[in-house]
């Protein structure tokens, strides 16, 4: 029996260096569209929203700073709140109890963490005059308290995960970009590392706000 030819051998050898290339694409095909799996989850920590949601824009009252006063800061009604910076968006009701209280100390503590913090904001939208200003003032001193009015109603409709549900009593944290798109929200109780991991990661990549 005679030996394969040179030109033989090396077309079997181009063959099989090729198929030692493909093989891992073609497994990793196979699994991901034949098998239908995929990752449990990715790097980031919280959900993200796809696509991004972009906020419309909205003309809502800020809360004065100073206990006793109910006068809008800055003039009044802020339309572009959302503009310019990275956001952590809290809703709650404005007597802000325990589990509204752990959240926003959660997304102080992110910002105070974090080396840009100038390029990040805190929001919370309550839901009616908050009649503790006194804690705001003393314990959240960066935090922007605005109220919510009928003027939110479509902030609160594109942040529902489903028809029924209930953002302004859901307890979620949301976080909006520097182009007013709200594009993740974590779940109430969430990691502020995992938060505070995203944002950085987020400031890292972004060359906006």
């Amino acid at each position: 029996m005679s030996a394969p030819n040179p030109l033989r051998r090396q077309r079997l050898a181009l063959i099989g260096l090729a198929l030692l290339f493909l093989a891992p694409v073609l497994l990793a095909f196979y699994v991901y569209y034949g098998l239908h799996w995929h990752p449990v989850r990715g790097v980031n920590h919280g959900t993200l929203i796809q696509p991004p949601r972009p906020i419309p824009e909205l003309s809502l009252p800020r809360l004065a700073p100073r206990a006793g006063t109910a006068a809008a800061s800055g003039g009044g009604a802020h339309s572009d709140l959302f503009k310019g910076k990275w956001t952590l968006l809290y809703l709650g009701p404005a007597e802000c109890a325990d589990a509204c209280r752990a959240a926003l100390l959660s997304s102080r503590q992110v910002r105070a963490l974090l080396r840009e913090d100038d390029r990040v904001q805190r929001v919370f939208l309550a839901q009616g005059e908050p009649d503790d200003l006194d804690f705001f003032r003393a314990q959240q001193a960066d935090l922007i308290v605005v109220r919510q009015t009928q003027a939110a109603a479509p902030l609160l409709a594109l942040l529902k995960l489903t028809a029924e549900d209930d953002p302004a009593v859901a307890g979620r944290t949301y976080i909006v970009d520097p182009l007013c798109n709200v594009m993740m929200w974590y779940a109430p109780g969430a990691s502020p590392n995992g938060m505070l991991e995203d944002l950085k990661r987020l400031l890292g990549l972004s060359h906006v706000g």
